[in-house]
């Protein structure tokens, strides 16, 4: 059993937080095209749209090295705009023992929370990969 671990990122958001929400939630396809430096492809693997159980795949740079990691959509909650996504499977999985991401939106900020449980690092790379592109 590894060490867990929490990371949050709040960042204030000029277009509002309903705005990230609704790319993540039902235009996640588009992505890859707002961050292409980053966020190489998405594709739903299991499901047709970002609903509780839908299976995604990602493709994206981290440090410079393309990387995939595969989800699970746990939970979805309408009124804090906030998806929980569930690593599992990529190379994530060959740091941590489980990896979550919680996305949530408030009408200023999008939170980014990793909930964790780590084999060798913390994930701030990720956080940088992620997080700030949406700056």
């Amino acid at each position: 059993m590894g060490i867990k671990g929490k990371l949050i990122a709040s960042i204030e958001v000029k277009c509002g937080g309903h705005s990230i929400h609704d790319i993540l939630h039902t235009r996640t396809q588009q992505i890859p095209n707002i961050t292409p430096s980053k966020i190489l492809s998405f594709e739903f693997q299991e499901g047709e749209a970002v609903e509780v159980g839908s299976v995604v795949c990602w493709k994206y740079n981290d440090d410079g090295k393309p990387k995939i990691v595969k989800q699970v959509i746990e939970a979805i909650d309408p009124q804090t705009k906030s998806i929980t996504w569930k690593v599992i499977g990529g190379e994530l999985l060959e740091f941590y023992n489980s990896f979550t991401i919680i996305t949530s939106c408030d009408p200023q900020w999008t939170t980014w929370t990793f909930l964790y449980e780590k084999k060798l690092k913390k994930p701030q790379s990720l956080l940088v990969c992620w997080v700030l592109p949406l700056m």
